[in-house]
């Protein structure tokens, strides 16, 4: 199988998940109420999701899920569609750093595919303490202001979806190798659950209204425990020298500043257009008055 096909997969998951994504932030409420607009945008981005699980079952996840952080730079035209404006050349600057340090990743690293599968008992200890993690975040989120909870839900999102990045692997591992046993195996059942923990985590940080801070938390998150994994457990490796790793170090840094960087100038656009909402109806009522 060519890289090049799980590559765009992954890139056509990237543009559905994140115009998916903002469609249902915009469409969610404080009080979790669902719209008609949400299922809209989860359709949107379960094609997204699906895409994405395709590109898993073909290719690395060193390979696929770089490719995911660009949800973040196709959410930034959606955005601006959804609240009428045109994006900053900052934030296209930023973007297009987002682009250069994914794309000098996989031209540097060339990783790819292991067909080892996991070791269960190494893939239960790791669930665990996954859970344990999620659980504290969860904790953490419920005592928290809507910005922190927006924040932490997002990396528990991201967490779990990159925990099924590794599932999915392993549930495809087993159709292709021994299809009849494949609902007898925990893997399918554990990947049902993780990702509807997910989903319902995701669905939290956005109800807090907080887009800025969620979505980019969540898109750092996933791939970043996704590759960890795909190293750890399924034996993925890039076969580069030190030096080369060092390298691929710092581009990685620089993709997660990018993100938080995108994130930061979301959050001053944010902050500033309720300021003018909240000053607009006050001019209003001066204007009235005289």
């Amino acid at each position: 199988m060519h890289t090049w096909v799980p590559a765009l997969l992954a890139v056509f998951a990237a543009l559905l998940i994140a115009g998916g994504t903002v469609l249902r932030q915009r469409a969610s409420r404080a009080s979790g109420a669902i719209t008609a607009g949400w299922w809209a945008g989860a359709g949107i981005a379960l094609c997204g999701f699906i895409l994405q699980a395709s590109a898993l079952g073909l290719g690395s996840i060193l390979l696929v899920q770089p490719l995911v952080v660009l949800a973040v730079l196709f959410a930034l035209p959606f955005e601006a569609w959804a609240d009428h404006r045109h994006p900053h050349r900052v934030e296209w600057a930023w973007g297009g750093v987002l682009v250069a340090c994914v794309a000098t990743f996989l031209a540097v690293a060339r990783p790819e595919p292991s067909m080892r599968r996991p070791d269960e008992i190494v893939m239960w200890a790791t669930v665990g303490a996954v859970v344990a993690v999620v659980f504290s975040c969860v904790w953490c989120a419920e005592r928290s202001s809507p910005h922190y909870k927006a924040l932490f839900y997002g990396l528990v999102a991201g967490t779990l979806f990159g925990v099924s990045a590794l599932l999915i692997k392993a549930v495809v591992y087993q159709i292709t190798h021994d299809l009849p046993r494949t609902f007898t195996q925990p893997e399918i059942y554990l990947f049902g659950t993780v990702v509807i923990c997910a989903v319902i985590a995701q669905q939290k940080g956005f109800g807090a209204g907080d887009l800025q801070t969620s979505f980019p938390s969540m898109t750092v998150m996933e791939p970043a425990v996704a590759m960890v994994l795909g190293v750890l457990l399924l034996g993925e490796n890039l076969k580069v020298s030190v030096p080369t790793a060092l390298f691929l170090g710092i581009i990685l840094a620089v993709m997660v500043r990018a993100v938080i960087e995108l994130a930061k100038l979301s959050a001053v656009r944010g902050w500033e257009e309720a300021v003018e909402a909240a000053e607009a109806p006050s001019a209003t009522d001066e204007r009235s008055a005289a």
